[in-house]
């Protein structure tokens, strides 16, 4: 039998993260893991009771007063879990596999028209996909299975088996959740997509469908850069158009190895679609070539169960009124973690988030959000959202090395990359959402007015051809308005140094 708190044993520690308060003790899902040593994550949102008279937070720890203390047993804690943490599918899971139908069922029986028993009897049969042996509810009102006081919910579909309404964002074979925090709360206020589309409604179209030209390539480049890739501009053109395309088509497996196909020109030393091995992203040691794992990507065995759940996900929240930023992090995370090809993962997974915005309507039509661009210059937060998905899965993982030094998953790994808590990833991708429609794209509208005040100035002061005003333009912009000794003694040796003057002087006038 499980001990919880055992003689309500004050905690200073758990899993490496050291409570608040001396004498606190967990409660909760922090208290179900500790008892029953459940082999997952971390949840990112910790509760414990405190000794102080008042709730408060710190970090990823929840501390309630000794008032909220619940009940030191399974029914206790999940009452208090599901009262203040919301629905975590990865411990409940978790839990469900590791006692014994009876307990739950106990749970139920006695307390029949109860909102939380009757919330635990669905779940315990949606995850374990199997009946308990209990009669069809017929008393209590329909009760939510998730608060949308505390996560995002789905659409709602009753289950009158036990008279509650199941509105989870998602899939039994893929269903991440994300939790209402102040921050989310504030981005969705601020409603970008009808600033974006205002700003750029005020935008003259030939000057809106230039902005939209370079954009593209600007986050197609980028795409690339953050893989550390450098292909001819003729590949990131293609892409480019590619990206110029996200939204027109509907999701799938077959449109997902189309992108791969696109993405990867040259096959002859991958396999390409959905991968027939393990895989991994990381370094291989320089001496013994062992594979060293930052993220180790689902079993080529899952691959198949989890796109149709990510794609299902997917296609029942895109008939919900669900916030599109929200969806595009589910969505395009989602495809990265399972890692489902040998190559190409990255940069379709930064496609996805195009997708989503575009088949929204998120944004303004024939614009794309350069994301790719604004993720480049924010590569140490996005690695770091990144790492905090991935290294504390591979404590879970059992592997080992095989001989062409990939790794090989010994275990069952599938509900690592199906149930998840996406709150962070949420809030990385709305910052950069609102650093695009708050100063990325007006930046580049406002860049294009001054160059064509600029452009115009040089015309008509000195009779040069229109590739070479644009480079001279170019030139200044890249060196603080001023033109280097190299190309005054190259491109621009016709230039007196009157002309330069006047030509720099007009440049500072204009774009400081």
């Amino acid at each position: 039998m499980a001990h919880y708190n055992r003689n309500s044993q004050q905690i200073t520690f758990f899993r490496d993260f050291p409570t608040l308060e001396k004498g606190s003790i967990l409660a909760g899902y922090s208290a179900l893991i500790s008892a029953h040593d459940l082999k997952v994550p971390t949840p990112d949102h910790l509760c414990a009771i405190g000794m102080k008279h008042k709730k408060y937070d710190y970090g990823r720890w929840h501390l309630f007063t000794p008032r909220h203390k619940p009940k030191d047993t399974l029914n206790g804690h999940l009452i208090f879990a599901l009262k203040y943490e919301g629905v975590d599918l990865a411990v409940l899971n978790a839990l469900f596999q590791s006692i014994e139908p009876e307990e739950i069922q106990e749970i139920i029986i006695s307390q029949p028209t109860g909102r939380y028993s009757r919330r635990l009897w669905f779940l315990w049969e949606w995850l374990r996909g199997e009946q308990l042996d209990i009669e069809d509810a017929t008393r209590g009102n329909f009760v939510p299975l998730i608060d949308s006081k505390l996560q995002y919910e789905g659409k709602s579909y009753p289950s009158k088996r036990h008279r509650v309404r199941n509105n989870l964002p998602g899939t039994r074979n893929f269903s991440p959740l994300i939790r209402k925090t102040k921050k989310l709360e504030k981005f969705i206020g601020k409603k970008l997509s009808e600033t974006a589309i205002k700003n750029i409604g005020q935008t003259h179209p030939d000057l809106l469908s230039r902005a939209a030209a370079f954009l593209l390539l600007k986050d197609s480049k980028a795409s690339y850069t953050i893989e550390g890739e450098n292909p001819p501009h003729n590949r990131i053109e293609r892409w480019g158009r590619t990206i110029g395309e996200a939204g027109k088509r509907k999701i799938s497996v077959s449109e997902l190895e189309y992108l791969q196909q696109i993405v990867i020109e040259d096959t002859r030393f991958i396999t390409p679609g959905l991968r027939k091995e393990d895989g991994f992203v990381g370094e291989h040691d320089r001496t013994t070539g062992m594979p060293m794992p930052d993220h180790i990507s689902a079993c080529a065995d899952d691959l198949n169960t989890l796109l149709s759940g990510l794609i299902d996900t997917y296609e029942l929240l895109c008939k919900d009124n669900f916030d599109a930023v929200l969806l595009a992090t589910i969505l395009a995370f989602g495809f990265v973690f399972i890692h489902p090809f040998e190559d190409g993962n990255g940069r379709i997974h930064r496609y996805l988030f195009h997708h989503v915005l575009s088949e929204k309507d998120f944004v303004p039509k024939g614009l794309i959000f350069p994301v790719s661009a604004v993720i480049l210059a924010r590569i140490e937060e996005y690695r770091k959202v990144l790492d905090h998905f991935s290294k504390p899965r591979l404590d879970f993982i059992e592997w080992r090395p095989t001989e062409k030094n990939n790794v090989e998953i010994l275990n069952e790994t599938i509900d690592l990359y199906r149930y998840f808590d996406a709150t962070r990833l949420a809030e990385f991708f709305f910052e950069c959402v609102e650093e695009t429609v708050n100063k990325t794209l007006p930046e580049e509208v406002v860049y294009l007015k001054k160059y064509d005040i600029l452009n115009e100035f040089i015309k008509n002061y000195i009779d040069m051809p229109n590739k070479l005003v644009d480079l001279l333009i170019r030139f200044l912009f890249q060196n603080s308005g001023k033109l280097s000794k190299r190309s005054r003694k190259s491109e621009f040796e016709k230039l007196t140094d009157d002309e330069i003057q006047v030509i720099e002087k007009k440049y500072a006038e204009t774009f400081n």
